[in-house]
């Protein structure tokens, strides 16, 4: 096992608790006082100043979000028209959501996409800014919802007919990463996006209200904005539900 990257910090479960009440509390303290469809992408844009674009990022749909932490360009799928992909400019501080998620019956995971890469740009920006790359999320599935994806950009240059210049290998550099730290540091931002989402303080309580109501979990997740899978791996976590 490769030894983890020093600027890689690593938090326990405890501590994401108290930076996601700090997130939501730094917006309106209030939202931890009873449950609420947690305003996201305002806390997003009010409070760190990120933008939120909506772009097809890959034909397969398997890419949700990007975090940009430097000015870079990125490849997107142009989707009008079956175009194929484009590199397009993008400032640092952009937040890229697959436009797939504006679909009807997708809130939820649009949500918790916002929410995962939120958390990115929180706890993981000095790791990914040292190292020049962007936060990538697919749907590939390990514990959770989401996982990351990986760009063969070799494969992209070929396809988009670019040569290998040394601007184009600094861009590769932005997007290609190792695997096994990928692992760690998605699933510690999909532990922080639900906790985000699901705040611990008002959801326990509102749990023991309503777990005797039929169809408990959907009500939650209706509750908070989340998908019913979202509430369910949260629910767990929190021991109220095996």
């Amino acid at each position: 096992m490769m030894p983890y990257p020093l600027n890689l910090r690593l938090h326990s479960n405890e501590a994401l608790e108290t930076i996601a009440r700090q997130i939501i509390s730094q917006f309106d303290p209030s939202l931890l006082y009873k449950p609420a469809v947690i305003p996201v992408e305002d806390i997003m844009e009010k409070i760190y100043g990120l933008t939120i674009e909506f772009l097809y990022i890959r034909k397969n749909g398997r890419i949700l979000g990007e975090t940009v932490f430097e000015d870079a360009e990125i490849p997107i799928y142009e989707h009008r028209n079956d175009e194929g992909y484009k590199l397009i400019p993008v400032k640092a501080g952009t937040v890229i959501i697959d436009a797939s998620l504006l679909h009807k019956g997708r809130i939820g995971r649009l949500r918790f996409t916002c929410a995962h890469e939120l958390a990115h740009w929180v706890i993981d920006k000095n790791y990914f800014m040292e190292l020049g790359e962007t936060a990538s999320l697919s749907t590939n599935s390990l514990d959770s919802e989401f996982a990351c994806e990986f760009l063969d950009y070799d494969a992209f240059l070929h396809k988009t007919g670019k040569s290998k210049t040394k601007s184009n290998k600094a861009e590769a550099a932005k997007v290609v990463r190792s695997s096994e730290t990928d692992e760690i540091i998605e699933r510690q931002a999909n532990r922080m996006a639900s906790r985000i989402l699901m705040p611990k303080c008002t959801l326990k309580a509102t749990f023991h209200n309503t777990r005797t109501a039929p169809n408990a979990i959907t009500t939650l997740a209706g509750l908070y904005g989340v998908s019913k899978q979202a509430m369910e791996i949260r629910l767990k976590e929190l021991g109220l539900v095996h």
